[in-house]
């Protein structure tokens, strides 16, 4: 066999199954079976104790039950009548044949009238050559693509189901296709197979020890690592942007960061992150911190740190996460800099509070907000993606009574969540990299984030999945909170409304939808990749692209807009830059330092909130 540092061959120069997929060692390929069954013992006693103990309560983003039942409905709908059933059968089955005809051919060396079943564009999986190469292993690929194909096919042909039940069947089938990829398994990928018999076993060594380790470290749930969790410390490597909070409650405590320029704009901003994980996404490394750069542009930035709530918060609502929050920080940043109107900025989940916030404010006179920025905010949950997955009434019921216990939701539960939504991406190439080639993640400050998870208060989130996700009360103006009607078309001050092309959890066509909700003019930009990336786009870096169009009001359906839409190379930043200036004018005043004097801040910046874990 020629050498596989050869190059890449053509897919009509097959590789046979070799000696390279034979064990070398015996005795060490022996020894270290032993030593993996004794790492998965591990792993085992870790996922059984707490479980004895009573100290895992058996919940997740999707119980089991919920799966089957709603898989059982597309089930129902083939095999109730014969024929259909007969049909997707035989579907199947001719499927099955034409990749054995095909393979046949190519061992014949008719490659020119072989067909071949390729991954979709950018599925990384098979990415290997010996996926390609190799007839055993090409013939695994190309049934396990037709199998999956034809399993999205039956959800998508299933008559007779409502939207909500085919889009959380399409969903869990994804769940399942992913999880049963050959990719997955030793045995079924070329990759580990080599790496399993090169080292004699001692990648799985290592893989099963992380394996029993995330276990230990999950309390009886896998917690897979996704970065070098060891390579970064809060304020240390993260969230470095210099400042001091200055004011703190029971919900969250308000930085402000110290300037960098001699004169600022006179208005400040204010940010309302996400509580859904901590606010330093946008505070990262320097080269990447979005806060480090507004306040080289010249800006006085004020931030909310939310509490990482515990039983304490449970009964804390909307209305208490905005006047204890935006209000009080606006109250804090008024008495700090003197300033009587500002600059605000939301992202994600804290954007849809802000939103609601700026309605809330206006209805009792309060115009000290001048211009808002809403970074992958959804404000009409119309096109919600698949977390709506996610939300139904049965869902809510059950998610009620789990919070019941202790208040909260924890944190590892909404991570669950996220990483669902692109699991072939989030969940198993870390499950293969980690457990199966037994590799150490790399050390990447954005999963450290990600990791980096908070817990849900009960009365919050429960308000925020029904009014939002299930009720779609928001856009519509019936959402109230405390005594106030919510009515975003009385909000009309200027609005850049940053949506990403990629996103999954705020999906570029549902923050389109939303900018129609608003009284004023809105500025809406689509940035390149997803919802991180997207926003958290230095201009240094130089990668993405920007579009801009027309406004939402005349720009007919998204689709349309981004058919007209103007492209730009880089970041979205130096554009909003551009948007802000104008809308602040000329006037530039001293540069504020933390606490302006009238308040005496607390402790440096990042503070002690973001630093509590769940």
């Amino acid at each position: 066999m020629a050498d596989r540092n050869d190059g890449p061959r053509a897919i009509s120069e097959p590789i046979p199954f070799s000696s390279e997929y034979a064990v070398k060692d015996p005795e060490a390929f022996a020894m270290n079976m032993a030593r993996m069954f004794e790492q998965i013992g591990k792993a085992a006693s870790a996922w059984i104790e707490p479980r004895e103990k009573g100290q895992v309560v058996e919940t997740g983003p999707v119980s089991m039950v919920e799966v089957v039942e709603t898989l059982s409905k597309v089930g129902e709908y083939w095999m109730t009548d014969p024929a259909r059933a007969m049909e997707a059968q035989t579907r199947l089955f001719a499927g099955y044949m034409s990749v054995w005809n095909n393979s046949i051919r190519r061992m014949a060396g008719d490659t020119a009238n072989a067909e071949h079943v390729s991954p979709a564009k950018g599925d990384k999986r098979f990415s290997d050559e010996d996926w390609n190469q190799n007839f055993f292993f090409d013939f695994l690929k190309q049934v396990y693509l037709m199998t999956s194909r034809w399993a999205d096919e039956l959800v998508e042909e299933a008559n007779g189901l409502d939207e909500h039940t085919r889009h959380k069947a399409a969903f869990y089938m994804r769940q399942v296709s992913n999880a049963l990829s050959p990719t997955n398994f030793i045995m079924t990928n070329p990759e580990i197979y080599r790496e399993t018999i090169q080292s004699n076993g001692q990648n799985l060594v290592k893989g099963m020890k992380m394996f029993a380790e995330d276990m230990a470290a999950g309390k009886g749930n896998l917690r897979i690592r996704q970065a070098d969790y060891d390579a970064f410390a809060i304020g240390k490597d993260i969230a470095l942007t210099e400042g001091k909070v200055i004011a703190q409650n029971e919900i969250c405590q308000i930085l402000q960061y110290a300037p960098k320029t001699e004169t600022v704009f006179k208005r400040p901003i204010l940010i309302t992150p996400p509580w859904i994980n901590k606010y330093y996404i946008l505070d990262l490394k320097p080269e990447k911190s979005f806060i480090e750069w507004l306040v080289e542009q010249g800006h006085t930035v004020f931030l909310i740190s939310w509490v990482n709530p515990d039983e304490r918060h449970a009964e804390k609502t909307w209305q208490d996460y905005i006047e204890e929050g935006i209000v009080f920080g606006l109250d804090t940043a008024e008495k700090a800099s003197g300033a009587k109107e500002f600059n605000v900025i939301g992202y994600c989940v804290g954007g849809t509070l802000l939103t609601a916030g700026l309605s809330y404010l206006k209805a009792r006179g309060d115009t000290r907000p001048q211009t808002a920025t809403l970074l992958t905010t959804q404000v009409d949950f119309t096109h919600a993606g698949d977390l709506l997955v996610f939300v139904d009434e049965d869902q809510l019921k059950t998610l009620e009574a789990t919070m019941d216990a202790k208040g909260y939701l924890d944190g590892s539960q909404m991570a669950q969540a996220f990483n669902m939504l692109r699991s072939a991406d989030l969940i198993w190439p870390y499950f293969v990299n980690n457990y199966l080639k037994g590799k150490d993640p790399m050390p990447f400050d954005l999963l450290f984030w990600n990791a980096d998870a908070t817990r849900m208060p009960k009365a919050n989130h429960l308000f925020y999945l029904r009014n939002c996700y299930l009720e779609n009360n928001l856009s519509g103006g019936d959402m109230v909170i405390g005594k106030t009607p919510i009515d975003l078309s009385k909000v009309d001050i200027p609005i850049y409304n940053l949506a990403t092309k990629e996103d999954h959890i705020a999906p570029a066509k549902s923050v389109y939808r939303g900018s129609k909700c608003f009284g004023g003019d809105v500025t809406f930009v689509v940035s390149g990749s997803g919802h991180i990336a997207g926003v958290v786009n230095h201009p240094s870096r130089g990668k993405y692209q920007y579009w801009t169009g027309a406004d939402p009001e005349d720009g007919g359906s998204y689709e349309d807009w981004l058919q007209k839409a103007e492209e730009h190379k880089g970041s979205w930043w130096p554009h909003w830059a551009e948007w802000i200036a104008e809308k602040n004018g000329e006037e530039m005043v001293k540069a504020r330092k933390p606490g302006g004097g009238k308040i005496k801040p607390i402790e440096d910046a990042p503070g002690s909130y973001v630093k509590v874990k769940t």
